[in-house]
């Protein structure tokens, strides 16, 4: 399959101490290629730093003051390794040649004075090498990227039926318990049994009220972690405001949060464009966050909350939940989501919320990562497409697999040096 490129988007380096040299290859690929020269090693390496990801194919002579082109291809390919190199020189220093091809550091070797048609073949071919080259490792971070997305897909599938069977029995349990709980007042007195006449009443009034408050917490952890990890067939898609969503969300835990003294301080502007997804997900997501900060944090703290709209292929809103508590141990930040990790400021709490969390943003396709402040404090940053979407890794392995046989057919003709 033929492949046209617009070779003047195409950028060649010529470095040469010969001005004239540089002003005849100027003049002769100015109209097919972009042209950057240097007269000297020094110049060009400047250049190539300056514009690295624009430059296609490095040309060099061979003989110059102080630095020879071989050295300078081989310290050029440590900076921009995907760059076609190639070597000129007007003397037969085959010597130079072979210590280039045994270094890797060129693609082709040409001797002056060069001949136009040839040295146009021989530029377009090494463009063509080079694009391909480009998109071919592009492609394979495209699979690698999916590889870990399906990876990732199939994890938290299996820990979201997990955590919903777990969550539908260990909630009839707990149903049984509670309402153990709460008859047991009332047959007390049935048995004419007086609480104030027991030896430690007080022990029996706080473990009473301790175990209603572990179950009602529990039962509240396992009712979020099922919100969170349902998947609806068919979501009802609202426009949802997320200044309206965060100062909802805080009245909702206001309570919780007076009850140790931290303040939220909400710095989301209004005019951010809407988010399309599901109310009750997009809700719980922000409850179930502070929810985690409100346990996690000491007293007296304070958490940030703070959006951005960010344009591009798929524009997305980028949120940020910042805090001013302790710095987070390192093994933490890495397994914070990890349905099975353990909290990081108490050994006895399993981060279901962040778990739970995970869940959401998944399923409306964004990402989320949390990271320590360069001073004090953590940084959740939660990217949601503006407009909730499922994954459609099926079209997207159909759609990669095609462009590889294309590219990799491609890639073998040029290796064999075809046209």
């Amino acid at each position: 399959m033929e492949r046209l490129y617009d070779f003047r988007k195409c950028t060649i380096l010529y470095i040469d101490d010969e001005e004239s040299s540089l002003r005849a290859f100027s003049r002769a690929f100015r109209r097919k290629f972009r042209i950057l020269s240097a007269t000297n090693a020094a110049a060009g390496y400047r250049l190539l730093e300056e514009h690295r990801d624009e430059i296609a194919v490095l040309l060099i002579d061979q003989r110059m003051p102080g630095e020879k082109g071989v050295e300078f291809l081989q310290r050029a390919r440590r900076l921009h390794p995907t760059a076609i190199r190639i070597l000129t020189t007007a003397y037969s220093d085959y010597d130079a040649a072979i210590e280039a091809v045994n270094s890797g550091a060129i693609y082709k070797y040409l001797s002056k004075p060069w001949d136009v048609p040839t040295l146009e073949a021989m530029l377009r071919r090494a463009c063509e090498f080079y694009v391909v080259q480009r998109e071919r490792d592009l492609l394979l971070k495209e699979k690698l990227s999916m590889l870990q997305k399906m990876m990732i897909s199939d994890r938290i599938q299996s820990s979201s039926f997990l955590a919903t069977c777990l969550a539908h029995h260990v909630r009839n349990s707990l149903v049984a318990v509670q309402t153990f709980l709460n008859l047991m007042p009332e047959k007390l007195r049935e048995e004419r049994v007086d609480v104030e006449q027991l030896h430690n009443s007080n022990f029996w009034r706080e473990f009473y009220e301790q175990s209603r408050n572990q179950i009602r917490r529990i039962t509240e952890l396992l009712k979020d972690l099922v919100i969170a990890t349902e998947k609806s067939e068919s979501p009802v898609c609202s426009e949802l405001h997320l200044d309206k969503a965060i100062a909802q969300t805080v009245g909702k835990l206001n309570d919780r949060l007076l009850e140790k003294k931290i303040t939220v301080l909400n710095q989301v502007e209004p005019e951010l464009p809407p988010f399309i997804g599901g109310e009750e997900k997009f809700q719980g997501l922000f409850e179930l966050l502070l929810k985690d900060e409100i346990v996690r944090l000491p007293a007296r703290s304070q958490i940030v909350l703070s959006a951005r709209a960010r344009s591009g292929k798929e524009p997305e809103l980028e949120i940020e939940i910042r805090d001013d508590g302790p710095h987070w141990p390192t093994e933490a930040i890495l397994s914070v989501f990890d349905p099975l990790s353990l909290g990081a400021k108490n050994p006895q709490e399993f981060s279901i919320n962040l778990m739970a969390c995970y869940f959401i943003v998944h399923q409306y396709g964004g990402r989320i990562q949390v990271r320590n402040q360069e001073r004090r404090g953590v940084i959740f940053t939660v990217t949601l497409p503006l407009r909730a979407k499922m994954d459609s890794l099926a079209a997207d392995e159909e759609t990669f697999i095609a462009t590889v046989l294309i590219n990799d057919a491609f890639w073998q003709r040029i290796l064999a040096g075809q046209n």
